[in-house]
């Protein structure tokens, strides 16, 4: 693929319907804007259904929103439970970065249980649905992440907001790596892919409850990062081009910004037992797994 793709790039989407996760702002935003201009129907997912109709308001096209907190696994599985028809594509798009120390609704971690465990248990659930692909929005901050199998949850390690988040960002890129297995070995025509975004400044940031470290990033977001429109592409590249199933894409060279193109990551990113460990805590610890008989 030409390193110059851009929005212009994206091909006509008329008789596709895409999910995309936390879509009322940010590169979510940007993304389900694309979509819709494209011809797709887009489903807003959104915590904040107020928010995200005042977002869907100023899009073109088909839109729609609905309620999902990834934070509450009753959520999830209500959205999933009310899902009817064909999806083409699913983006795992929502998440949160180096908040304080929470809980979601069922105990998790904040962050591993909003950008991962969330997501998880949202994909398996309305995978019988989808034809085409899962497109799941990770980080280059996954190289700094590790996972503690023991301790997925920061119950027995004094709690890192920048660990924590690189260890769901991780978790992320695991988690699209076995999903692909799964879906190769069953024969099932669905791709799994991951994005990142570069250093695209957005909302995600500034949150971390520390008014010196949210104004230093403001700060840095002016003088370095990308819009959420150039930011969304990499989310974009993934759900529309002709890609390889497994694939991760971000913006072409070290500068965090740019075309997007395939990306490299980390070789824990890439570590296919570890992955699958991963997955079998994750099936646990949300009570959810794939289907017995995956699109085909």
């Amino acid at each position: 693929m030409s390193s110059a793709w851009s929005l212009a790039d994206v091909p006509p989407q008329q008789g596709r319907t895409a999910v995309v996760t936390g879509a009322n702002s940010g590169l979510g935003l940007e993304t389900a804007r694309a979509l819709a201009a494209a011809g797709a129907r887009v489903v807003l997912a959104v915590r904040d259904v107020s928010r995200g109709e005042q977002a869907a308001a100023g899009l073109t096209g088909e839109v729609e929103v609905r309620r999902l907190d990834l934070a509450d696994l009753a959520s999830v599985r209500a959205f999933a439970a009310g899902w009817t028809g064909d999806l083409a594509v699913l983006v795992n798009n929502a998440g949160i970065m180096h908040v304080p120390a929470g809980r979601t609704a069922d105990g998790f971690e904040l962050q591993f249980g909003t950008n991962h465990l969330g997501h998880f248990a949202l994909t398996a659930l309305l995978l019988p649905h989808v034809t085409d692909r899962v497109v799941t929005v990770s980080s280059m901050l996954h190289r700094s992440g590790e996972i503690v199998l023991d301790d997925l949850n920061w119950e027995q390690r004094p709690y890192s907001a920048t660990g924590a988040y690189g260890q769901s960002k991780l978790a992320n890129l695991l988690f699209t790596l076995e999903l692909q297995r799964r879906l190769t070995a069953a024969g099932a025509p669905v791709r799994a892919l991951a994005a990142h975004p570069g250093w695209a400044a957005t909302n995600l940031q500034g949150r971390t409850g520390n008014r010196v470290k949210d104004a230093a990033m403001a700060v840095a977001n002016r003088a370095f990062a990308t819009g959420a429109e150039q930011g969304a592409l990499p989310t974009l590249f993934a759900a529309t081009a002709d890609l390889p199933g497994g694939g991760f894409t971000g913006p072409d060279g070290r500068t965090m910004r740019g075309a997007p193109t395939l990306a490299g990551r980390s070789a824990a990113a890439s570590d296919p037992e570890l992955a699958r460990r991963l997955w079998t805590a994750s099936a646990e610890l949300t009570g959810v797994d794939l289907p017995a008989q995956l699109p085909g």
